[in-house]
C-alpha cells in the first residue's frame, strides 16, 4: 500500500530543476508516483517502503535542500516517564516531524520538522489527542515549565483534612483509641478524594483514552480502590466500628501532592544557572549618535551603533572597542576568574562587566545573534535533548505502568485466593499501585543534565549535545590542533629571506596575496608591513591546506607550505637550508614562488618564518590529561620542525605534522583504532579547517581564541565549546562529565531501587498504602534533590 508524503524543497528556480528532482525521487526504490510543484516549492511522493529520510537524501543528492526548523512546545499535564513516551509518540506521528524529544524536568518538547515556516497547530492537536495540552514556546520563555509552581493551598487543605484520619492510627500503638466514626471519616476523605485529588482522575482518564497508563492512573485506581473498599465495609456494618481505609486513600493523595509541590520547588532551582546567564543582559544601552549619548531600550540598538559603557556597567551588546581602555570581567560568561584587559580593536561580549574605564564599543551583534543569546539557546537545546542512557530508561518506562498493574492484579488474586481475605488483598494491591515510581525514572536523567549543563556554562564549557557530555567521561585519547589551540594563535613574522636579497619587496608581494585573508599568518604579514603600501592582487584563490595563489602586477604567484612547493617541484638549496634552520627553532615557514603555466616548474622567490608562542596553560593541560591516564596527540598542518618543537616543549610524545584538513579526520579514525583498541577519541580545534576532524571524533571540542574568533564554527560543529580558550578546560570537561554521569547513575539506581525493593515489599503485605505513598513521593523529591547537589561540584586536579 502506497503512503503519500509531501516534502518542501528549497533551491528550485526553473522547470529543469523540477525535472531533476522528479528524476531523483523516481529512482528511489518503492516510489510509485512523484509530483513536484515549483510554485509551492514542494514534492508529493506516493511510495511504499520508502521513508522520508531516503527521499530527503535523494533530493540533497540532486543539489537541492529540504528545509527544517525547530519548534519548542510547553507541555502541561505530564507527571512521569510514561507521559513523556506518550507525548513523543504522538508528536513523532505528525507528518513532517523528523524527531521529537520531551523533557519531563522542563515540561517542554523540542520538535525537528520539515519546512522553513508554517502553522504548528497539528503538533498541538497531536498533544491534545494524547491527553495533554501544549502551546508554542518562544526562546525567551524557555524554562517556564520548570518554573511553574504547584499551588500550596491544595496541599495544605488536603493535609488538614487528612490529619484527623491519620492521627488515630498513629496513636493506636500507644493505647489511645480515638478512631473517628465512619461518617466523619467519609466526610473528611471525600473532598480529598474527589476535589483535591481530581487532577489524578483527569490525567488518568486521559491516559486511558490514549491506551496507556501513567503515575496518575496508578494513584487514581489505588486510592479509589481503598475508598470503595471502605464504603463497602461501612455499608456491611453501618452501626459498628469496622476498620475502614479512608485514611489510606486521603493520606496517599496528600503525600503525592506534597511530593509534587516539593518536586516543583526543586526543579525551579535547576534553572538557576540559566537564569543567571539571562540576567546578564541589561535592559537599556547608551548609544552615541552625533557625539551625544542617548539612552535607549536594548531592542533599539542596531549593528554598527557605537555604545558607551561606563565603569561598573554591563556591556549591552557584542562588539569591538573603538575608544578607551579598561578591564572586563567575563567570569559569568567564560568562567575566567580574572578581569581581562581590553583596548581599541579588542572584541568584547555582551553581559560582561566593565571595570574601571569608559569604553566606546561598536556593536557587531544584537538580539539572538549575540554570544550571550546563543549560549543560552544552546544550553536550552542541550537540556531538551536526551542523553543515550535516557533512551534505555524510556524503554523501561514504556512497559512500567502495565507491569505494575499486572503485579497489583497478581497481588490481589494471590492474597485473596490463598488467604480468603479479599479486603486485605485489595489493600496490598493498592500499596503496589501507589508505591510505583515512574516519575522518579523520568526525572533521574533530565534533572541532572539541567543542573550539569548550567554548571558547565558557568565554568566556560558550553554543552551543545547532551550525548557529548555523557561520552566525555570515557575519553582515552585527546587530539589537539596546534595553532590557536595549544598556541596563542597570533603568530608574528620573525624572518624573511629573498633570493634576490630584497626582503621588503618579497614581503610586499606576500602581503598583496594575503590582503583580504583572516588567516593568522596573513595577519602576521600585514602587521609586519604596517602602513606600507601593498600592491593590488588579482584572481586570489585559497588552496585548502596548501596556501594561496594569485596574480600581482601581472605575475602569477603561489604562497604556501614547503610540502606544496615540493609537490610542485619548486626548490632552492639556500632557501631550503634557511627554512630547515627556522623549522628546527619551532617556526612555521611559508614559501613564495612563481606560478608558471601548466607543465613548467615555478621559481622560488623567498621564504618567510613565523613564530607562535605556546599558551601559558598548555603544558599544564597536557600534564593533567597524562595524570588522568589520557593519551595526548598533536595534529597540525604545520611543518615537522615547528610541530616537533612544540611537542617537546609541552611533553607530547605523539605528534603528526603536515596533515591536511581533510586528512585530520582520517588520523582521528586511526587514533580510534588504538592503542588502546577502540579508544574513545576527543578532538580539540579552533577553526573551520578543524571541522572535519571535530565531526569525525567521538567528541568534538571547539576552543575559542582570545579575540573570540573561531566561535561560529565552534558552536555549530562541536559537541562542546570551551569559551575562554584555555586547554586546561579539556581535563575539567572530562571531570565534569564523570561527575554528571555518576550523579545520573546514582539517580537511576535510587529510582529503580524504590521500585525493585518497594513493589515486592508492598506485594508481600509489609507496606501499608500510607507508607507506600510516602515512599513514592519521597522518590521524586530525592532524585531532584540529588541532582541539585551537583551544583556544589568543584574541579579537582588529578
Amino acid at each position: 500500500m502506497n503512503t503519500e508524503l509531501t516534502l518542501p524543497i528549497e533551491g528550485m528556480t526553473c522547470a529543469s530543476c523540477v525535472a531533476r528532482v522528479e528524476r531523483a525521487l523516481a529512482r528511489v526504490p518503492g516510489v510509485a508516483h512523484v509530483s513536484v510543484n515549483l510554485a509551492t516549492e514542494s514534492a508529493t511522493v506516493a511510495a511504499s517502503g520508502a521513508d522520508a529520510a531516503t527521499l530527503e537524501a535523494a533530493i540533497e543528492k540532486a543539489g537541492y535542500h529540504v528545509p527544517q526548523r525547530s519548534v519548542r512546545l510547553q507541555i502541561d499535564g505530564m507527571t512521569c516517564a510514561s507521559c513523556v513516551a506518550r507525548v513523543e509518540r504522538a508528536l513523532a506521528q505528525v507528518p513532517g516531524v523528523k524527531s521529537a524529544a520531551v523533557n519531563l524536568a522542563t515540561a517542554q518538547a523540542l520538535v525537528q520538522r520539515r519546512g522553513a515556516a508554517g502553522d504548528d497547530a497539528d503538533l498541538l492537536q497531536a498533544v491534545r489527542r494524547a491527553g495533554y495540552t501544549a502551546q508554542p514556546l518562544a526562546s525567551a520563555d524557555a524554562g517556564a515549565g520548570a518554573r511553574r509552581t504547584e499551588p500550596v493551598l491544595p496541599v495544605v487543605l488536603s493535609a488538614l483534612l487528612s490529619a484527623p484520619l491519620l492521627l488515630p492510627m498513629l496513636l493506636e500503638p500507644l493505647g489511645v483509641h480515638a478512631m473517628l466514626p465512619a461518617l466523619w471519616q467519609w466526610l473528611l476523605a471525600t473532598p480529598v478524594q474527589f476535589v483535591l485529588g481530581a487532577r489524578f482522575y483527569r490525567a488518568g482518564w486521559s491516559a486511558l483514552r490514549a491506551g496507556t497508563g501513567n503515575m496518575d492512573l496508578l494513584v487514581a485506581v489505588g486510592t479509589s480502590a481503598a475508598y470503595a473498599l471502605s464504603l463497602a465495609l461501612w455499608w456491611r456494618d453501618p452501626d459498628g466500628m469496622p476498620h475502614l481505609y479512608f485514611e489510606s486513600a486521603a493520606v496517599v493523595i496528600t503525600l503525592v501532592r506534597l511530593g509534587k509541590w516539593l518536586e516543583a520547588r526543586a526543579k525551579r532551582r535547576t534553572l538557576d544557572a540559566l537564569d543567571g546567564l539571562r540576567a546578564l543582559r541589561p535592559e537599556r544601552a547608551r548609544v552615541l549618535r552625533e557625539g551625544t549619548e542617548h539612552e535607549v531600550p536594548l531592542a533599539e540598538v542596531m549593528v554598527g551603533d557605537a555604545v558607551v559603557v561606563r565603569p561598573g556597567e554591563r556591556l549591552p551588546t557584542d562588539g569591538r572597542v573603538l575608544e578607551g581602555r579598561s578591564h572586563v570581567d567575563e567570569s559569568l560568561l567564560t568562567g575566567e576568574s580574572l578581569p581581562v584587559a581590553k583596548g581599541p580593536g579588542d572584541a568584547v561580549t555582551g553581559g560582561a562587566i566593565n571595570a574601571e574605564g569608559r569604553l566606546v564599543v561598536q556593536t557587531t551583534a544584537v538580539g539572538s545573534a549575540s554570544m550571550l543569546s546563543r549560549i543560552v539557546q544552546m544550553v536550552e537545546n542541550a537540556q531538551a535533548r536526551k542523553a543515550p542512557i535516557q533512551q534505555t530508561v524510556d524503554r523501561v518506562a514504556a512497559v512500567f505502568v502495565p507491569a505494575v498493574g499486572a503485579v497489583a492484579l497478581l497481588t490481589l488474586l494471590g492474597w485473596g485466593l490463598l488467604r480468603g481475605d479479599w479486603a486485605q488483598a485489595l489493600i496490598h494491591a493498592v500499596s503496589v499501585l501507589v508505591i510505583a515510581c515512574p516519575c522518579a525514572l523520568g526525572l533521574a536523567t533530565p534533572a541532572t543534565l539541567m543542573v550539569g549543563t548550567g554548571l558547565a556554562a558557568r565554568r566556560g564549557i558550553l554543552v551543545r549535545d547532551a550525548q557529548a557530555i555523557e561520552l566525555m567521561r570515557a575519553v582515552r585519547v585527546v587530539a589537539f590542533d596546534k595553532t590557536g589551540t595549544l598556541t596563542v594563535g597570533q603568530p608574528r613574522l620573525v624572518g624573511c629571506r629573498a633570493t634576490d636579497g630584497d626582503a621588503d619587496a618579497l614581503l610586499a608581494l606576500a602581503g598583496a596575496l594575503q590582503a583580504g585573508s583572516e588567516h593568522p599568518l596573513a595577519r602576521a604579514v600585514l602587521q609586519a608591513l604596517g602602513a606600507c603600501v601593498v600592491p593590488a592582487a588579482q584572481d586570489v584563490r585559497a588552496v585548502a591546506g596548501r596556501g594561496v595563489e594569485g596574480s600581482v602586477g601581472g605575475q602569477a604567484l603561489r604562497l604556501g607550505s614547503a610540502a606544496w612547493m615540493e609537490a610542485l617541484g619548486v626548490h632552492d638549496d639556500a632557501l631550503a637550508a634557511q627554512a630547515s634552520q627556522w623549522a628546527e627553532q619551532g617556526c612555521s615557514v611559508a614559501w613564495l614562488a612563481t606560478a608558471p603555466p601548466t607543465g613548467e616548474t615555478g621559481r622560488a622567490l623567498g621564504v618567510l618564518a613565523f613564530g607562535d608562542e605556546a599558551k601559558p596553560t598548555a603544558a599544564q593541560a597536557v600534564q593533567r590529561l597524562h595524570a588522568r591516564g589520557v593519551r595526548v596527540v598533536l595534529i597540525s598542518g604545520d611543518n615537522r620542525g615547528a610541530v616537533a618543537h612544540l611537542a617537546r616543549q609541552l611533553g607530547i610524545d605523539d605528534h603528526r605534522a603536515e596533515v591536511l584538513p581533510a586528512d585530520k579526520a582520517r588520523v582521528v579514525g586511526e587514533l580510534r583504532a588504538g592503542p588502546p583498541a577502540g579508544a574513545r577519541v576527543a578532538m580539540v580545534g579552533d577553526g573551520l579547517n578543524d571541522a572535519p576532524a571535530l565531526a569525525a571524533a567521538d567528541i568534538g571540542l571547539a576552543i575559542t581564541r582570545e579575540d573570540g574568533t573561531g566561535t561560529d564554527v565552534a558552536m555549530e560543529t562541536a559537541g562542546l565549546t570551551l569559551l575562554r580558550g584555555d586547554p586546561r578546560l579539556v581535563d575539567e570537561a572530562i571531570a565534569l562529565s564523570q561527575a554528571i554521569t555518576r550523579r545520573i547513575h546514582q539517580n537511576l539506581f535510587w529510582a529503580f531501587a524504590y521500585n525493585v525493593v518497594g513493589i515486592p515489599l508492598a506485594a508481600a503485605g509489609w507496606l501499608s498504602p500510607v507508607v507506600a505513598g510516602a515512599a513514592m513521593a519521597l522518590s521524586s523529591v530525592s532524585v531532584v534533590t540529588n541532582a541539585l547537589l551537583l551544583a556544589r561540584w568543584r574541579y579537582r586536579v588529578q
